[in-house]
């Protein structure tokens, strides 16, 4: 069988290291009840920080059980955690095997999210699960289960591609 997973980003906040939902976020999460209205999810699994957390519950609260997992949060850039997108983007594929300073790599991103994978497998197999997280657990994601090399997510990752969407499916194979 398979666990079906939908992942959602959270919405726009004020600044990462503020973990606040902007007003746009706010709008951003209310209207994806809406847009995910006919979606059945048999649990809902948020990363534990604050702004994923927010968007679990403006999106999905009353609908499945919302369940905080800190495998799921973002990368810790270190010393870089809080500062502009502009300054931490072009340092991406050079920290894929080295942690950031003070921080982590993307390779430990992935092996959190390897685990969190086979929890899934194991305790959720035949279900349907929403994941509300960051960029780094996605990009895990396309490059454990869609194959991908940490290059080719980073390059066609859809901030980069401005072509976000609703919910991303992937299926994992059990």
């Amino acid at each position: 069988m398979a666990v079906k997973i939908t992942y959602f980003v959270h919405g726009t906040s004020i600044d990462n290291e503020n973990e606040k939902l902007s007003p746009l976020g706010i709008k951003q999460t209310k209207q994806l009840r809406e847009q995910t209205k006919d979606k059945i999810f048999d649990v809902i699994f948020s990363s534990d920080l604050k702004r994923a957390i927010d968007t679990a519950k403006f999106a999905f609260e009353g609908r499945a059980p919302i369940i905080l997992d800190k495998r799921l949060r973002e990368c810790d850039y270190g010393e870089h955690n809080g500062k502009p997108t502009s300054i931490v983007e072009p340092l991406q594929e050079e920290n894929i095997f080295h942690r950031f300073p003070d921080g982590e790599s993307y390779e430990d991103i992935k092996i959190r999210i390897v685990d969190f994978l086979n929890f899934l497998k194991e305790n959720y197999d035949g279900k349907a699960v929403a994941l509300v997280a960051h960029k780094g657990p996605q990009l895990a994601l396309d490059v454990i289960i869609k194959n991908k090399t940490w290059e080719q997510a980073f390059a066609e990752d859809w901030r980069k591609t401005k072509s976000w969407q609703p919910g991303w499916e992937y299926i994992l194979n059990t």
